[in-house]
């Protein structure tokens, strides 16, 4: 990666959602943690970030998110866990101070499964890499990033894929131009809740990412959760009515897909007062990724 961009507090680094388009849970690891399959798709909307060099070395974000302390935000952790790396392998090379200023733009609805604190902290640690001249690879910021969230590398990688393991085995995945109407149902599903379950499934048969069809996948969370939190069963239930329709990751966002842009915005239109709602391409490549490739050329 080009370590030469010049960065400008006036430009915004996108840190785009992503769905989860099927998640079967295969059986357990013996410390507990479950084995998935899962294709992640991204799309083409979400949170922005800016950044800018802060002389005295300090790292602070200037966009706290209510009930979040500003060292607990994801954003704050990744830039701190990234400067730790950085240090550690330049010193004492690395004389000027390694600090920023960050801005966030929230459009993302938090506790909704669509990655937004992840893909914050993804985008934290693609960009201040470049900013600090940090030179790692991003396998290595992926890896930095696990620690962080299951999620995180994922949008570290920038490519739709299909995941196995944990969700951190990545495979690059093609899916077809498809739009996505994404609804928050407003209510948080706690992921922890829904893992350490009883009635969670954990036994279905892994499939070939080569066989992945959207019609013969499902999600092995959406029963359970549908039975725990009704707004997400009646929401899940409403759009069903109109296209092929399914519960993101634990929840608690869900969404339709369509071929016709046209038809996802006639469905929007129709959804009950005071949904929370947006539409989105799915995208084979992430907008930051390519917005780096933009500013590199």
């Amino acid at each position: 990666m080009d370590n030469t961009l010049s960065f400008d507090r006036n430009v915004w680094w996108p840190s785009p959602a992503k769905l989860n388009l099927f998640l079967h849970i295969n059986g357990r690891y013996p410390n507990g943690y479950h084995q998935l399959q899962s294709v992640f798709q991204l799309l083409d909307f979400g949170d922005e970030l800016a950044f800018e060099l802060n002389p005295e070395g300090s790292i602070h974000l200037g966009t706290p998110i209510d009930g979040v302390a500003h060292d607990d935000n994801l954003i704050v952790k990744a830039a701190m866990l990234l400067r730790k790396e950085i240090i550690t392998r330049q010193r004492p090379q690395t004389s000027s101070p390694l600090g920023c200023n960050i801005s966030l733009k929230k459009r993302l609805p938090m506790g909704g499964g669509i990655g937004g604190g992840s893909s914050n902290a993804a985008t934290a640690l693609v960009v201040l890499n470049q900013l600090w001249q940090g030179n790692l690879s991003l396998t290595e910021l992926a890896g930095l990033g696990l620690s962080l969230g299951a999620d995180v590398p994922i949008f570290v990688h920038g490519f739709t894929a299909f995941a196995e393991g944990v969700g951190e085995v990545l495979e690059p995945f093609y899916i077809e131009p498809t739009t996505y109407l994404v609804v928050f149902p407003d209510c948080h599903v706690s992921t922890q809740q829904i893992f350490t379950h009883p009635n969670l499934p954990r036994n279905t048969p892994k499939i070939a990412a080569a066989d992945y069809h959207f019609n013969n996948t499902h999600n092995d969370c959406q029963q359970l959760v549908s039975e725990l939190y009704p707004n997400v069963a009646n929401t899940l239930r409403w759009l069903l009515e109109y296209a092929p329709s399914r519960m993101t990751g634990t929840g608690s966002c869900v969404f339709s897909t369509f071929h016709n842009p046209s038809e996802a915005e006639r469905v929007q239109k129709l959804l009950p007062t005071g949904s929370i709602s947006f539409i989105a391409k799915g995208v084979n490549r992430s907008p930051l990724h390519q917005q780096l490739t933009t500013f590199s050329n």
